[in-house]
């Protein structure tokens, strides 16, 4: 099976982002084309939209996108920007 049959199977990658130390009341949702943010505090709530939004710029530069990444390097990314 070709890559792109591969591809094609699995439909379009996608991040979910679960913050779960949110305490004040706040319903957080960020939604973007291959991401989504749900809950925690503002602090963590931005932490994951930010590190998600690296992610997918490093993966651009390198002429790439979610779905051809290989899944250790995509978390190797998603480590480098929670540092």
């Amino acid at each position: 099976m070709s890559e792109s049959d591969k591809r094609s199977r699995r439909g379009k990658s996608f991040l979910l982002g679960l913050g779960l130390d949110g305490r004040d009341g706040q319903k957080r949702i960020t939604r973007a084309d291959r991401f989504s943010v749900v809950g925690g505090s503002e602090e963590t709530h931005e932490k994951i939209a930010e590190t998600f939004i690296k992610t997918c710029e490093d993966l651009k530069r390198k002429g790439r996108d979610l779905d051809d990444a290989d899944p250790r390097e995509i978390s190797d990314l998603l480590d480098k920007h929670l540092r």
